[in-house]
């Protein structure tokens, strides 16, 4: 027999050999423990959490998977043991909360691995000890992936003390947050929708200030709700607090109450390249007592008010804010206006440089610098501004401190295109035809207007 004819036959035996079910079996479950092999039922309306945390058990002992074939399994008040792994057919697999408790919790638990399970919660009310339908606490390594998480009566998921990876899920109707993090350890929030919430998108919280370093970045944020009221601690899509180092790049966020991408007290935070549509209040905020914000590459459209870097009242200095478009603003926000009002572009305060951005439809004032005496060492640069009631409003009144105002292209600006203001009230002309020698703390140069 010559080569050619041998290779032909053993191929078609290969053919039509019988497949093994290793050969056949996907990757991810080879050795996992088939849920229904071992008692679980599918679609069956009987609770059965009790074999479910048995199987659970067993398998994490035995540092194996658990797969629950399609179907739909009531369960209720289940403990995750270290080296969870469980894992389910995406849009097949669902767990059903029975009510009356907790849904999944773990604490301390090394290992824990959700993949392609729906955790559903039927809105109804869970225990006071958990805050989310998922809820992890002290888990250093979690992965959690390709799972739906709907109708919890407080957030989707709460993860405490955590690290890990939260991606590509889709977590929809939580009354408080989508994802709530506290005092996490590395973890990255990724390719996940998040919608229809009823306080917050993604929360990412310390109970004091310190380095946190969580990821949110490519996430699909709509509809995020302000249902316990306030004046911006709800209705966020993304909100830092208290913690330092946090990304936030490349997320679609839309119809948030009140912001997209809210800091506050968070040093060092970066704020780039995402799509913040509809807020109702201000799109992107670095708020209170930070150091440290580069907000940068963001396109911002109808909110009330574009970009605020602000406090310094309250120790918020030190930012740069870059290259953003802010383009059709609107002058109604979720509260009775202050002073400065909304219609605002991008307002800055102390330590600030505010350069290359494109602001067009801002009906108050594209560029806001400084307000009263809260005004240190901002530089505004090469920034073009279109259809601005006034271009560059610049605090002129006594104790405010530097200003440098050069090569901006200010057009459409009916009552000045820089003004100086003493608060909310105009204290000169046009410091871009004349006089702004009357006011040391302003330098404005080579601006076209």
């Amino acid at each position: 027999m010559d080569r050619r004819s041998f290779l032909s036959g053993a191929v078609t035996v290969a053919a039509l050999a019988p497949a093994t079910a290793e050969a056949t079996e996907p990757p991810a479950l080879r050795g996992a423990i088939d849920g229904t092999a071992r008692g679980l039922t599918p679609d069956l309306p009987n609770n059965q959490s009790r074999l479910f945390q048995a199987l659970l058990q067993e398998a994490a002992a035995a540092n194996r998977p658990l797969f629950l074939p399609p179907g739909r399994y009531v369960v209720s008040n289940i403990v995750l043991p270290s080296s969870t792994r469980l894992l389910g057919i995406a849009g097949a697999t669902r767990l059903v909360f029975a009510g009356d408790g907790h849904m999944l919790t773990a604490d301390k638990a090394d290992l824990i691995v959700l993949d392609g399970v729906a955790i559903d919660g039927g809105g109804l009310p869970l225990a006071d000890y958990v805050e989310g339908l998922v809820h992890l606490a002290g888990c250093p390594v979690v992965r959690i992936a390709n799972c739906e998480i709907t109708a919890s009566t407080r957030s989707g998921m709460a993860l405490d003390r955590c690290g890990g990876r939260v991606e590509g899920n889709t977590i929809t109707q939580a009354r408080q947050a989508g994802i709530r993090a506290i005092e996490s350890t590395g973890l990255t929030v990724a390719g996940n929708d998040i919608v229809d919430c009823g306080n917050g998108g993604v929360l990412v919280w310390r109970w004091s200030a310190g380095e946190d370093g969580t990821i949110v970045s490519g996430n699909r944020i709509a509809r995020i709700g302000a249902e316990d009221g306030g004046t911006g601690e709800n209705g966020n899509g993304v909100n830092a607090f208290r913690a330092h180092g946090v990304i936030v790049s490349g997320n679609h966020i839309s119809d948030c109450a009140f912001t997209a991408v809210r800091a506050n007290a968070a040093n060092n935070v970066q704020i780039t390249g995402n799509t913040c549509l509809r807020s109702g209040e201000v799109a992107i905020f670095s708020e209170f007592g930070f150091s440290g914000a580069l907000i940068a590459n963001n396109i911002i459209e109808r909110a009330a008010n574009g970009i605020s870097v602000a406090n310094f009242d309250h120790g918020g200095r030190l930012a740069v804010v870059a290259n953003n478009i802010v383009r059709d603003l609107v002058t109604e926000g979720p509260y009775p206006t202050d002073d400065q009002g909304f219609g605002v572009g991008i307002s800055v305060e102390a330590d600030v440089a505010v350069s290359g951005n494109v602001i067009d439809g801002a009906p108050r004032f594209g560029l806001v610098l400084g307000w009263g005496p809260y005004l240190r060492d901002v530089s505004a640069t090469g920034n073009v501004i279109r259809d601005s009631s006034v271009g560059i409003a610049v605090s002129v009144v006594e104790g405010a401190g530097a200003a440098m105002i050069s090569d901006n292209l200010i057009s459409g600006a009916d009552r000045g295109a820089i003004v100086g203001m003493r608060w909310s009230e105009p204290a000169s002309g046009d410091l871009a035809l004349s006089g702004a020698e009357d006011f040391p703390n302003v330098t404005v140069s080579r601006n076209r207007a």
